[in-house]
């Protein structure tokens, strides 16, 4: 994070503030508490739980496996579906998913805590030694995964799991995608991430090769020709412009690569945080970065979203929870001019903004809001790095139900494929279907 004024530096906290501040979101459910919990499900026929779940996750089982006393065997049924269940756990907005759909959330009562359930089971099966599968009978196949991410690595264990040979290519240092770079760290602490690539890559047949980009050190064209089968998971590279003026000064920081930068961080407290934060954008990543700032010392945070409360995509529970940290959250504002002082942003000029016949428009009113930092939360985009070998749908690749691209023997999936819903848990599911269909297709 480049040095941007002398109110952004790290260490404005007591050095033991930084520990406690980044403590488990969720602390883990003891094993009464989860069998108090467990108990609550009605174990619903045709559960509407499931149905909500992007994976498809058996939920009525795997709770009452653990209410009999097997969280092992849950873990199984999770796994079964989604091999990555463990940080799908801890990440998953289960409050406007399986939760919500749970038919214990009424105004008189709370859904079961089916997230915490599943970490619980997947927990207990990750402290085990043994891999809960094994390997079928080599096939002579090899498979070419581009992207370490929870996409790129369901893939590679399903397929790996079916017997054929698989290498992953990525391009960081770490394997893990967004799980290891993107996530809020109070959100998975203790290096989980890094305990779960190893939980997947210990089926064994799996490879791993680290500072390959595609584009760059690695050509599609050379993995069609080395590979049986290649699978594209590598998500989202570019980052969308504010598109105002000033735009481009010291100041504006990617809320993505902070989170990074944090997320790598050793000592907390030499990460530079500014005095008064500002954060553009309704998602869970303006959130996350808005939240992180306030507990590294920022004293004034504000989230600026153009549309209403309704609208914003952070769900109910994320608002809230940067709200409970110290974060406001200022609806109907758009930015409109970045205020620079010596050549670094001082403040934006926000437009109010309203809704008129379906379409967003500013009001005429402007007002101003002071930032020494200011973070774009605005969204990525797909920047491609095949050569224009693959054929895009709004402005990502192209894909069907079996996440088969337009080019035979290419599959993609995840946030770089069209309908991606950019969520952890969508993208091992599109993970978990390539690999079916790449499965089909090498047997066929």
């Amino acid at each position: 994070m480049a040095q941007t004024s002398p109110d952004v530096k790290g260490g404005r906290l007591p050095k033991g503030q930084y520990a406690a501040n980044f403590t488990d979101l969720h602390p883990p459910l003891t094993a009464r508490e989860a069998l108090v919990e467990a108990d609550r499900c009605f174990f619903c026929y045709e559960a509407p739980c499931q149905v909500a779940c992007p994976t498809s996750i058996d939920i009525p089982l795997f709770i009452r496996e653990i209410a009999a006393g097997h969280p092992k065997s849950a873990a199984k049924t999770i796994f079964d579906q989604n091999i990555l269940g463990g940080m799908c756990a801890r990440v998953c907005p289960t409050e406007t998913l399986c939760e919500e759909a749970c038919v214990r959330n009424t105004s008189e009562d709370a859904p079961v805590k089916i997230g915490m359930l599943q970490r619980f089971a997947t927990d207990a099966a990750m402290s085990e030694k043994k891999h809960p599968y094994a390997r079928a009978k080599a096939s002579g196949k090899h498979v070419a995964v581009v992207g370490a991410g929870p996409a790129g690595l369901a893939c590679a264990h399903r397929l790996a799991m079916h017997g054929h040979q698989v290498t992953i290519f990525d391009a960081r240092k770490k394997s893990g995608g967004l799980n290891e770079y993107g996530i809020a760290a109070y959100k998975s602490v203790d290096d989980f991430a890094q305990k779960e690539v190893d939980f997947v890559l210990a089926i064994g047949g799996i490879a791993v090769e680290h500072g390959k980009a595609l584009g760059k050190s690695l050509k599609l064209t050379e993995l069609q020709k080395k590979y049986d089968a290649v699978f594209l998971g590598i998500g989202l590279a570019g980052v969308n412009d504010l598109g105002i003026k000033n735009d481009d000064v010291d100041g504006i920081e990617d809320a993505v690569g902070y989170i990074a930068e944090l997320r790598q961080a050793k000592d907390l407290s030499k990460l530079k945080v500014g005095r008064r934060v500002v954060v553009i954008g309704g998602g869970m990543t303006a959130v996350d970065v808005a939240v992180q700032s306030k507990l590294l010392g920022a004293e004034d945070v504000t989230i600026l979203y153009r549309r209403g409360q309704a609208q914003m995509k952070a769900s109910r529970f994320e608002q809230e929870l940067a709200q409970t940290k110290g974060v406001s959250i200022k609806f109907w504002a758009a930015p409109k001019k970045v205020i620079v002082k010596g050549g670094k942003a001082v403040g934006l000029t926000c437009d109010y903004m309203e809704e008129k016949r379906g379409k967003l428009v500013a009001t005429g009113e402007t007002f101003d809001i002071a930032a020494d930092t200011i973070f774009k939360a605005i969204g990525q985009t797909y920047v491609d790095a095949t050569g224009g070998a693959l054929r895009l749908d709004g402005g990502r690749i192209a894909v069907d139900g079996e996440r088969r691209t337009s080019v035979s023997g290419i599959w993609a999936g995840g946030d770089c494929a069209a309908g991606g819903k950019d969520l952890t848990v969508a993208a091992v599911d599109d993970g978990r279907r390539a690999a079916e269909s790449i499965h089909a297709f090498l047997t066929a």
